[in-house]
């Protein structure tokens, strides 16, 4: 790390930041804290995190700022409202939140103005990989400063340089194409082999084994078999993803029938109100629809 990075503070201690938060002290950095809600933050008090009250304060105290945030408005009204005032030459902002290509962009220009450095590094792993310090971290922005910052991406997983700012929130777009698309497809998988007499868990074992196997399969096939939807990944999380997967495809002229149809599943998923359950209970509105 560079010698000039002594302290990092970070913003957003939820479901995915808390763990973040928790890896960047175990890899002996100085964190500085701030949350909306302290009561979240008193955790990583008691492992050596300094925790403000004041956002201005932390922000005053940290040469690398971290967000972790819910969406882009929040993003925004964070970001832009409340550290844009405070802002120096040279600090850098790291926004770990997954948001739309256009949101990455405006930040990114509104912190240019007070001649700070963004990355956008949104993330893949869920809460499990948070915890483990397993994550898929995708950056965008200026590659020199990646190259920088890339010890502490380490603490918290492995980073890929993706392309210019902006780029890290397309390439987690992608992800959660992907992503939305497997658990849907997982579902009617499941739904299928229990209807027509087969043991959906012996199924699920054998799948792993060939081309259908991987990570969704294997963590998302299980939540369903024992149903277990305690969430890793909000429902909620899931849609607003779809939402901006579809928004960016729009602004590209382009057309997802796979992701549309997924989106408006999502929608009416979270509609029937299983919106704070886990993104695999895509499965139980699939299996009351397939009735």
């Amino acid at each position: 790390m560079s010698s000039s990075i002594k302290t990092v503070g970070f913003i957003g201690t939820g479901l995915m930041g808390l763990p973040m938060a928790k890896n960047i002290l175990s890899k002996k950095f100085k964190l500085n804290v701030w949350n909306r809600t302290p009561g979240k933050t008193l955790e990583l008090q008691k492992k050596g995190a300094k925790i403000f009250k004041d956002i201005k304060d932390l922000v005053q105290n940290s040469k690398v700022i971290i967000s972790m945030l819910a969406n882009d408005n929040v993003c925004k009204a964070i970001l832009i409202k409340k550290i844009h005032p405070y802002l120096k030459k040279g600090q850098i902002v790291i926004d770990m939140s997954s948001t739309t290509q256009n949101t990455a962009l405006e930040i990114g220009k509104a912190l240019k103005k007070k001649r700070a450095i963004f990355l956008d590094a949104p993330v893949s792993g869920g809460t499990i990989g948070a915890e483990k310090g397993t994550l898929a971290i995708m950056v965008g922005g200026e590659k020199k400063m990646f190259n920088t910052i890339l010890p502490l991406f380490k603490s918290m997983g492995t980073a890929i340089y993706v392309g210019k700012t902006g780029c890290g929130q397309v390439a987690k777009l992608a992800n959660q194409t992907i992503v939305g698309i497997s658990i849907g497809a997982v579902s009617e998988a499941l739904i299928l082999a229990e209807a027509a007499g087969a043991d959906p868990k012996a199924v699920r074992e054998i799948m792993l084994r060939g081309f259908a196997g991987g990570p969704i399969l294997q963590n998302h096939g299980l939540r369903i078999l024992t149903k277990n939807f305690k969430p890793g990944g909000k429902a909620s999380t899931q849609l607003k993803d779809m939402n901006n997967i579809i928004a960016t495809a729009k602004k590209y002229k382009l057309n997802l029938p796979i992701a549309k149809k997924v989106q408006e599943l999502y929608a009416k998923t979270v509609k029937s109100g299983r919106a704070n359950l886990d993104h695999s209970a895509l499965y139980l509105f699939i299996k009351a629809l397939s009735r």
